[in-house]
């Protein structure tokens, strides 16, 4: 299986740490939106997209890049995302996300969501919050994720037996 993560992380490195686990399980290169060669995505399996969240939303970077992908038949995507809060009801980012990568053309699983450190304004008044995270029981969830996906996809490429 050819996998890759395309990764925005830019404020404390939360979400480059949970893509690194995801990466090291799937056998697959954390890159930037900056640094994908949209041909060699399109030989590709399985493609994570995952940025920290910034008021309720991706990155714009990581956003822009998945706009600018052209429609097609890719495979199979799944989407991640570190966050201080839980994501709402009322605004559910993932969805989203997971909804334009189905208009390119992608497949899309379930979605890893996980808290992280969180400066982002009023929190930043306070310290942050969620410091720590994503720590130890964070990141085993998203290496259970990466397995589980890794074992989902291991299936689909597999013949039927005769």
């Amino acid at each position: 299986m050819k996998a890759v993560i395309v990764c925005t992380s830019v404020s404390h490195g939360n979400t480059k740490r949970v893509a690194d686990v995801m990466g090291r399980v799937l056998g697959a290169p954390v890159v930037d939106p900056d640094e994908v060669d949209t041909a060699e995505l399109a030989e590709c399996d399985l493609v994570g997209f995952g940025s920290g969240i910034f008021t309720m939303d991706f990155h714009s970077r990581l956003r822009h890049f998945v706009e600018s992908l052209p429609d097609g038949e890719w495979r199979a995507a799944f989407v991640f995302a570190t966050s201080g809060l839980p994501e709402p009801r009322f605004r559910p980012y993932t969805r989203r996300l997971g909804r334009l990568l189905e208009r390119k053309g992608f497949e899309v699983t379930e979605p890893f969501l996980c808290r992280g450190f969180d400066t982002y304004l009023p929190f930043r008044l306070v310290g942050g919050i969620r410091k720590g995270r994503p720590g130890p029981s964070e990141l085993d969830a998203a290496r259970a994720f990466a397995e589980r996906l890794s074992t989902r996809m291991e299936h689909r490429s597999c013949p039927p037996s005769a």
